[in-house]
């Protein structure tokens, strides 16, 4: 079975990058294609919304890439309504470096999990 993984990320690092905390301000997003739980390929695309985005511009996004699967820190409940009819899975409550991340789901080990951010993104950025 062959999925493509979509992860908020920092930089163009890759595997060694670190998951960016607010999954629609990324500065780009880690698309990694898996086959037979198995890393085919990846790369990193920019994030063209990340300055800002109408409800449902990242998802739609991400869609249009072929992700099956969001892997993120959080996501509010508007943007995983957008998800769910996009037939993306979301899970949430992930951070760290990507490689770590990335093994744990591919394992079996990484599960869906609340995840509360430290300040609102408006505080943090305003």
């Amino acid at each position: 079975m062959s999925i493509r993984v979509a992860l908020p990320v920092h930089d163009h690092k890759g595997l060694d990058d670190h998951i960016f905390e607010h999954f629609g301000h990324a500065p780009a997003f880690l698309i990694i294609n898996v086959s037979e739980g198995k890393i085919i390929d990846l790369k990193t695309v920019d994030n063209a919304y990340m300055d800002g985005h109408a409800p449902g511009a990242v998802p739609s996004f991400l869609a249009e890439l072929g992700v099956n699967v969001l892997i993120c820190r959080e996501v509010g409940r508007r943007a995983l309504l957008f998800f769910e009819q996009l037939g993306i899975e979301v899970v949430r409550g992930a951070g760290g470096r990507v490689r770590d991340v990335i093994e744990e789901y591919l394992s079996g080990r990484l599960k869906s999990r609340d995840y509360e951010p430290s300040r609102k993104w408006h505080e943090e950025h305003s």
